[in-house]
């Protein structure tokens, strides 16, 4: 029995590998993975990392990509503003200045709303970085001339309620995509509207100047335009020339001016007028040309000094189905006798309702 456990012992030995020596690099590479030995994991923290959150200006209200700092009292643009904003609405503050550097880095900007502020100057660089802007309102400030270097991107423009006095011919200079411009409530004369300052707005489709002091339909108006209006003025007649290449007009607001007269012929340089709005001022008789007009439909004629009405004011001869429909006529406030007016006068008006006739009072 002793000699069988003996040379089990002997063949355990043989089967062993050759002892090798250990040195301090063999220590040290023990706890590496691979070593056979468990593997020890670092303790987590106790409180989780949070993520950063996005920047915000104080006090404002921000969501994706658009920053809403209205209503906060502010005096001037927070310089905080994250440079990927779209939409920045900065209405009802105190903000007296925009600055050289207020918007260096908002190059994707769409949409700017400077609404009722105090606003006096704009720096003459202040909007150069905003290349993509699309939309600047700036109405019911303190400026008092255009602002420069509007960006060429601008498709509508709103800076009505101001004290501008001048529209300078560079003022709109290579703004080509602008659609929508609102001038409207400022101390505006037609001497300080240059000559072509409208030239380059190649695509605009709604103009509106209402609320100045011009005593004139504005001259080189875009051929582009389908709206114009020009509302509570001081204009005193409209002439043919004044309405020369507005072939795609088709709403002509010139209510509560101081018109006494409209040129024979005017009509025809809009063939496309569908709306004529000449209520409030101090014709004396129904404007010419409308009985040849093929598409105008709705006329306001209301409290003017009409005293007579034609059979043939506002109708072709006979019945002319090339003559579209009147929609709408009004009449009423005027000193002509209603009961006088022959109903053959409005045989091309769609329906009866549409023609507002009323009594004449004398102020």
């Amino acid at each position: 029995m002793r000699s069988a456990c003996l040379s089990l012992l002997l063949v355990t030995a043989c089967w062993s590998l050759p002892f090798r020596q250990s040195g301090f690099l063999d220590f040290m590479m023990e706890d590496e993975a691979g070593s056979g030995l468990p593997e020890v994991r670092e303790k987590e923290p106790i409180f989780p990392i949070m993520p950063v959150a996005p920047k915000c200006p104080f006090r404002c209200q921000c969501h994706l990509r658009v920053i809403q700092c209205s209503d906060l009292g502010l005096k001037a643009v927070p310089g905080d503003i994250p440079d990927d904003t779209t939409l920045l609405d900065l209405q009802n503050n105190k903000i007296t200045e925009i600055k050289e550097n207020d918007f260096k880095n908002l190059k994707g900007l769409h949409a700017l709303i400077l609404v009722n502020n105090k606003i006096t100057i704009i720096h003459a660089k202040a909007l150069t970085p905003l290349t993509k802007l699309q939309r600047l309102y700036l109405s019911k400030n303190m400026l008092k001339e255009m602002p420069a270097n509007m960006p060429k991107s601008l498709q509508e423009l709103r800076i009505h309620e101001n004290e501008i006095t001048k529209i300078k011919k560079a003022s709109f200079q290579g703004m080509s995509h602008v659609i929508v411009m609102e001038l409207g409530s400022n101390p505006l004369k037609s001497a300080g509207i240059d000559a072509g300052a409208f030239a380059d707005l190649k695509r605009v489709s709604y103009i509106r100047i209402a609320d100045t002091n011009i005593t004139e339909i504005p001259k080189g108006l875009p051929s582009s335009l389908s709206e114009l209006h020009l509302d509570s003025n001081k204009i005193t007649k409209v002439t043919a020339d004044s309405l020369k290449g507005l072939r795609n007009l088709a709403k002509l607001g010139l209510s509560y001016n101081e018109i006494s007269s409209v040129e024979n012929g005017t009509l025809a340089n809009v063939p496309h007028l569908r709306e004529l709005h000449l209520d409030n001022n101090a014709l004396t008789s129904v404007p010419p040309g409308l009985q040849d007009h093929k598409y105008i439909q709705v006329v306001y004629l209301h409290v003017n000094k009409i005293a007579a009405v034609g059979t043939e004011d506002f109708c072709p001869p006979g019945f002319n189905t090339k003559k579209a429909m009147y929609s709408g006529i009004s009449l009423f406030s005027n000193p002509v006798p209603y009961w006088e007016v022959q109903p053959v006068t409005f045989r091309c008006v769609f329906d009866r309702s549409a023609i507002q006739l009323g009594n004449y009072r004398k102020k």
